[in-house]
């Protein structure tokens, strides 16, 4: 762990040793080396550019997708607050409508304020439990869209410190994937809608609302979906009939409700609720033949 003294000077706040099982879902995991919340974008870029190259650096959004290791993260994990909350609506003079949102802006929010300002198209984001930062790294999709589909450009704090600005073609979307430099952080991102009633799009909110409170566990300790859809396949459907539905290892269980979904039923480690994914892919690779790939990001280290 590197000493404070070693460490840029910043105007956001730095702290040691924090716990990072507080900030994410599954509500597990070992502490970051450090945790810096930064006051602004200029703020990150100077820490990052005099920070020593060889300290992995991870942006830390909701936490609503990871596994923290029971090691911790050994380096510095970046939170974003509510200087990288802000969003804006804007329309141009054809009448395309656009939203900018801060990296760590969550997604029901981004939706709300588009609802707001009468723009459609970014209601599917009422169903990512994560910020903007994050849904843009992996292509968060659901209920047949994409981050991809709607993204116009991101402003991204790069590793080196630079500040630069992608565009939507420059991030080489796939499902769950960008292309998004190592070590790089979202700071803002500028979605695409187009006019609409705010009664309908608050309507199409609720049936996403309704719909993910009926199918997934959502008042658990979770990480959302588990593993990515093969082609052609639904991983929950994969899970179930490998016979995981329920299946636990330590205080870790597949979910009952929706088996795309483990959960921590307690006092879980990291290490079972990684151990649990690992048996589950086992069971539906000599189930089926399929291996599943995580969609869950785990970070750190094993203990």
């Amino acid at each position: 762990m590197s000493d404070l003294a070693t460490l840029p000077a910043v105007r956001g706040k730095l702290t040691a040793k924090a716990p990072l099982a507080p900030l994410v879902w599954f509500k597990s995991g070992g502490p970051a080396d450090w945790l810096f919340e930064p006051k602004d974008a200029d703020d990150l870029a100077d820490f990052l550019r005099d920070l020593d190259p060889a300290i992995p650096v991870m942006a830390l959004g909701l936490g609503s997708n990871l596994i923290v290791r029971d090691g911790g993260f050994p380096g510095v994990v970046v939170r974003l607050g509510k200087a990288f909350a802000k969003i804006t609506a804007s329309a141009d003079k054809g009448g395309d409508r656009f939203v900018t949102a801060g990296g760590g802006a969550p997604g029901i929010s981004v939706a709300s304020a588009a609802r707001d300002a009468g723009i459609a198209g970014t209601e599917f984001l009422r169903g990512i439990p994560g910020t903007v930062g994050g849904a843009v790294r992996m292509n968060a999709g659901a209920y047949g869209r994409e981050v991809q589909d709607i993204l116009v450009s991101a402003d991204v704090v790069l590793r080196t410190g630079e500040i630069k600005t992608l565009l939507n073609w420059q991030l080489e979307y796939t499902y769950r994937h960008s292309g998004l430099p190592e070590g790089s952080i979202v700071v803002s991102a500028v979605f695409h809608g187009h006019p609409g009633e705010p009664a309908a799009i608050q309507a199409e909110m609720d049936r996403i609302s309704a719909s993910r409170e009926a199918s997934q566990p959502l008042r658990s300790k979770t990480g959302g979906s588990t593993f990515k859809n093969p082609d052609g396949h639904k991983a929950w459907q994969l899970v179930d009939e490998a016979g995981c539905r329920g299946f636990a290892v330590g205080g870790a269980q597949v979910s009952e409700k929706h088996t795309n979904f483990l959960i921590n039923t307690g006092e879980a480690t990291s290490a079972d609720i990684e151990a649990l994914g690992e048996e589950v892919r086992r069971r539906v690779k000599a189930k089926s033949g399929i291996e599943l790939q995580w969609e869950i990001q785990r970070v750190g280290v094993k203990k």
